[in-house]
Order: C-alpha cells, then structure tokens, then sequence
C-alpha cells in the first residue's frame, strides 16, 4: 500500500458518505463529543475485555493523527449511541484498514452495530476501494466474530497476536 494520510482522505469524502439509514459516523469534533467517547458510552462488564477503550485509541490518534480517525456513532435522531476508530491496520504484512467500535449498552441489540459496520466498509471502501479491510477480535468473542462474517468478512489464517483477523 502506498504511503497515503488515511486522516485527510476521509476528511475529504462527501458527506453523504458518513450516513446510512440508521446511524452515521461522525470525526470528534468537540469536548462533548470526547467526553461521551471516553466517558459516557459504557459497556457490560464482560464486554470491556473485547476492545481498547476509546481513551487509549483516542491516545494512538494523537499520536499518530495522519492513520487514525477518532469518531461517534449516532442514531438517526443525532443521539451520540457509540464510538468508533477508523485506521490503518497497524499489524506487519500486507497493507490495510481497519476499525474498532463499540456501541453504548443501552444501544446495544437493536441493529447499529450492524449498521455502523455496514457504514465504516462503506466509508472505507469509498475512501479506498483497491485498499483491504482487516478486524481482529479476541478468539472467545463469538459475538463479534458472527457479526463480521454476516458483513462479508472472512476468517484468514493469521493471527494478531492471540486474535482472529478478518478480512473482507
């Protein structure tokens, strides 16, 4: 893959691209916004092992801002209703994009996790349609794993450490 600014890529997408029926992906753009990402939108307790919290992602962003793409989920109302991290797949080898996200779990069961996953590939993809996509998730995260291949994702043979990658 050549070197490319993920960031200012999909800072340059039209608009209508960040929003499908039910949610949109929307960068942060304020302290409200930070503040509900690293704050406010909760998991279950047995959830919190399956992803980063949103501070550390937020943390790598600006670290390295050019790769990682901090945003909210919302709901067709506008109702902040999760987080999610657009970026490039930091594993060795092949090129890629990539996500992380979680839904608040008051939000959670009532179809935006599909919908925002349906939505990041279609950012993404738009963003950069020869460019793969690639997920991890923990090997006991059924769940998620279900979810991926209902997208379109495959189970590859590689790993991420201890987790399963995916790639559509």
């Amino acid at each position: 893959m050549k070197e490319t600014n993920l960031t200012e890529i999909l800072k340059a997408l039209p608009t209508e691209t960040w929003h499908a029926e039910t949610v949109s992906i929307q960068p942060i753009r304020d302290d409200d916004d930070l503040w509900y990402a690293t704050v406010e939108c909760r998991l279950y307790p047995e959830q919190e092992d399956y992803v980063n919290p949103a501070g550390f992602s937020i943390g790598r962003a600006w670290l390295d801002p050019e790769n990682n793409l901090p945003c909210i989920i919302r709901d067709s109302q506008g109702r902040r209703i999760g987080y999610i991290i657009l970026r490039t797949w930091l594993a060795p080898g092949e090129g890629a994009y990539s996500w992380s996200y979680y839904l608040d779990r008051d939000s959670q069961g009532q179809g935006y996790g599909r919908a925002a996953a349906e939505l990041a590939v279609r950012i993404l993809k738009t963003a950069a349609p020869d460019v793969p996509i690639k997920l991890s998730t923990e090997w006991d995260n059924e769940k998620a794993q279900r979810l991926y291949q209902s997208v379109g994702f495959l189970k590859t043979e590689e790993m991420d450490g201890d987790d399963y990658v995916f790639r559509l």
